[in-house]
């Protein structure tokens, strides 16, 4: 069983700064893409950033690109999400999730396994 724990969110201003961690138990990370969602309150889980296997490659969605860098270490099973000039429409859960299917990394149905999420809060 592969369990995923999100943590770092919390309450910033906008323009600062956050990092998110996600420790992976169960199994080497390094099996997984590994992916970060969010979700507003009212609207869909969304896509945010993917990380391949190896770490090689990124990909973001165009409202985070040039803001949001993800990353990973596999030696220690975790994944990171690192968030700059955070802006209020970045309030959301955040979730990770490792990708076990071979649909789109932008979709959540190619996730097998997700995390509880962590609130992430930004002021204006």
């Amino acid at each position: 069983q592969v369990q995923l724990v999100e943590s770092g969110g919390g309450l910033v201003q906008a323009g600062g700064s956050l990092r998110l961690s996600c420790a992976v138990s169960g199994r080497p990370i390094s099996n997984y893409g590994m992916g970060w969602f969010r979700q507003a309150p009212g609207k869909e889980r969304e896509f945010v950033a993917h990380i391949v296997r190896s770490g090689g490659t990124t990909y973001f969605a165009d409202s985070v690109k040039g803001r949001f860098t993800i990353s990973r270490d596999n030696g220690k099973n975790t994944l990171y999400l690192q968030m700059n000039s955070l802006k209020p429409e970045d309030t959301a859960v955040y979730y990770c999730a490792a990708r076990v299917y071979g649909t789109s990394w932008t979709s959540t149905l190619a996730y097998a396994y997700w995390g509880q999420g962590t609130q992430v809060t930004v002021s204006s």
